[in-house]
């Protein structure tokens, strides 16, 4: 697994805050969805610091997704730099949200319609895989430069 140097901030967002989910109910439509916002991201994310990820952590990233990485120092790096931390950022607070007591029922009460547990669709997707150049154990495999 990737580990991007992330528990300081975790332990950081704690400190400041544990966010707790609301018993009460909001106000919604026919489809469940609230009719006000009941949180907001600018104020899950105004506790927690804005992590640091290395250039090597974020070319590291770029290869594991066999991408070609910006350059280090331009102005695509720096934005894609900073739009990787702030969601890391929001990941981390999200994952501090504390959903203990919360009624599970709650949560799917209204969506008998659904189809939550449906059978899977009679799908063909193993024969696409006679059209593959190579296969190992019903999985594609591509060639790529490790390289870039």
């Amino acid at each position: 697994m990737l580990r991007l140097g992330l528990q300081p901030i975790r332990r950081c967002c704690y400190r400041f805050r544990r966010w707790k989910s609301t018993a009460t109910r909001a106000e919604t439509d026919e489809f469940g969805i609230p009719l006000k916002p009941t949180w907001s991201v600018n104020e899950l994310l105004s506790s927690c610091p804005t992590p640091t990820i290395s250039p090597a952590t974020l070319n590291h990233l770029h290869d594991l997704a066999a991408l070609i990485p910006p350059k280090e120092g331009s102005e695509r790096f720096g934005k894609v730099k900073a739009e990787l931390e702030e969601l890391v950022r929001l990941v981390e607070a999200v994952k501090l949200v504390d959903t203990a007591g919360v009624d599970l029922d709650a949560v799917t009460e209204g969506t008998d319609n659904l189809q939550l547990n449906a059978p899977p669709l009679d799908v063909a997707g193993r024969s696409l895989l006679k059209h593959a150049a190579r296969t190992v154990d019903d999985f594609y495999v591509v060639d790529a430069d490790k390289r870039h």
